[in-house]
């Protein structure tokens, strides 16, 4: 069992690197949710495999956090070291057969795509418009528009607790529907670059397709503060449209509201608190349940301390 934090060590280890009480609500799209007790910038994958080391050497608890757009921080913080992950580096080889591209795991995921598009490659359009990190996208198994990082990604580079530095094949990552070995068996490895499979095109057919994406995205997604997609679709059917049959889009508990333009998306409304989420998320959970049979599986994460909410 890892042991709780110590700042003292901490401060000792990472000197002026480590920063305290940082507030997580800054660095999630939700704009929610409570401090960090200690906040460690990395800006590269080196930077992010020498403090995991360091981390595990002293067997203290850490967690990765990249864009924060599929995660809900509870109100009362995080008793762990959150290592932000500004590792962004991209490669394109186009000499390879196929085509590879590589990104360390703190890369824009959307950013990543619109390179590899004005190179002229096709592959990556579908995450033309998602907001997270390529590393949250390995984890999660992210994907849009018929697509997925199961499709894409070739080889993931991680740091492995017992193994160390180490490469695997997108076989071994046994994804599925939002999901993966990562997400899955919360193994003791931390991602640190992906490299995705690419084709030939040109740039003016790959940034068309990608508009199209983005301009469709805008009609159908709301804006706003949000986490994206709350529930995983259930087999066969969609989450936003049980909540909406249940009658519950446009609820609001305090400055969180379900979206009337879709349900599976809770936006915040100004200044809302990580509890006011929680409870929506709970509400809906039980409403559909309730109505219609279905419980609904958390596509977020919840970090921190929840038991005041339960």
């Amino acid at each position: 069992m890892a042991a709780p934090i110590n700042i003292k060590l901490l401060r000792q280890r990472f000197g002026e690197h480590l920063q305290e009480n940082v507030v997580l609500a800054n660095y999630t799209t939700v704009r929610a949710g409570g401090a960090a007790h200690a906040f460690l910038p990395v800006n590269s994958s080196a930077e992010l495999e020498d403090a995991i080391k360091i981390l595990w050497e002293v067997d203290m608890p850490f967690m990765i956090l990249g864009s924060g757009s599929n995660i809900l921080v509870s109100d009362q913080g995080v008793p762990v070291v959150v290592l932000f992950n500004r590792s962004r580096n991209i490669k394109i080889d186009g000499r390879q057969t196929p085509p590879i591209a590589w990104a360390e795991s703190g890369a824009n995921l959307a950013h990543f795509s619109r390179q590899i598009a004005r190179r002229g490659f096709a592959g990556m359009e579908w995450a033309a418009s998602i907001p997270g990190t390529v590393g949250g996208a390995v984890y999660g198994n992210a994907g849009a528009y018929g697509s997925d990082m199961a499709n894409s990604l070739v080889l993931v580079e991680i740091l492995h607790r017992s193994d160390g530095k180490t490469s695997w094949p997108v076989e071994r990552l046994d994804y599925n529907y939002r999901s993966s070995l990562f997400k899955q068996e919360h193994i003791p490895a931390v991602i640190l670059a992906a490299g995705v499979r690419l084709e030939e095109s040109t740039p003016e057919v790959v940034q068309e397709k990608m508009k199209q994406n983005i301009a469709h995205r805008l009609l159908t997604q709301p804006p706003g503060a949000s986490m994206g997609s709350i529930f995983r679709n259930p087999p066969g059917d969609h989450a936003g449209r049980l909540i909406e049959a249940a009658g519950l889009k446009g609820k609001a508990i305090g400055s969180v509201e379900i979206s009337t333009l879709h349900a599976n998306f809770f936006i915040n409304l100004g200044k809302a608190n990580a509890s006011d989420f929680y409870h929506l998320i709970r509400l809906a959970q039980k409403t559909v349940e309730d109505k219609f049979g279905v419980s609904l599986e958390l596509e977020i994460e919840l970090v921190g301390d929840w038991k005041r909410d339960n």
